[in-house]
């Protein structure tokens, strides 16, 4: 294995879980609601998206590319309407059945699928990983293991931004009362509505 080329496809991965956005919302609520391990299944479901994409760029496979670049804007529209969902979802859960809310997450493989799926609802992030793979991978054997290395690398450097992320909340949930936990729960879910909200005008205004 090319150790410098795993480095940089370690720390590519990384910086691309690291952006709070709805993923990192979700694997914070998550966590806070539901405790370690669906967050953090909930953020290797991201981890998993995030392997796919890259071996879709790191092997070039210029057909998948193209059908799913060509799929764009039904694909977000898809992901827009589920975190939608689940923002309301989030907003309508009762302070008594807390630890019930977002179905989707009451179990670590359906935390990992929903998230995984979310995050596929993403397939501009394909050209991201083409042109990054593209950069990182000049000057290294252009071959199926060096490919490999880059797709593990990301996959590795992603999971570990999840595993921290998911520790450092599951240290502070059990010193939150009731309400306290129903207040991030609302602010949840209205920040997912509005990602939603914002990913809807950005396509109608397309």
């Amino acid at each position: 294995m090319d150790f410098s080329l795993f480095l940089k496809a370690l720390v590519i991965g990384l910086s691309i879980a690291a952006p709070v956005g709805p993923i990192g919302l979700l694997c914070i609520q998550r966590t806070l609601a539901h405790g370690r391990a669906i967050g953090l299944f909930s953020g290797l479901g991201a981890a998993l998206a995030d392997a796919c994409y890259g071996a879709i760029g790191a092997f070039g496979v210029s057909a998948v590319i193209s059908s799913m670049v060509a799929a764009r804007v039904p694909l977000a529209l898809g992901g827009a309407a589920f975190l939608g969902w689940m923002g309301v979802q989030l907003l309508r859960a009762p302070a008594a059945t807390q630890a019930r809310t977002a179905q989707d997450a009451a179990t670590p493989r359906k935390a990992m699928l929903s998230v995984f799926m979310l995050t596929l609802a993403n397939p501009m992030t394909i050209l991201s990983f083409v042109a990054v793979f593209a950069s990182i991978g000049s000057g290294h054997a252009s071959s199926s293991g060096a490919a490999v290395t880059m797709v593990v690398g990301v996959f590795l450097g992603s999971a570990l931004w999840w595993v921290g992320l998911s520790t450092a909340v599951s240290m502070v949930r059990h010193k939150l009362g009731a309400r306290v936990l129903q207040s991030i729960n609302r602010l949840s879910g209205a920040l997912l509505l509005g990602f939603a909200v914002f990913q809807f005008s950005a396509l109608l205004s397309r």
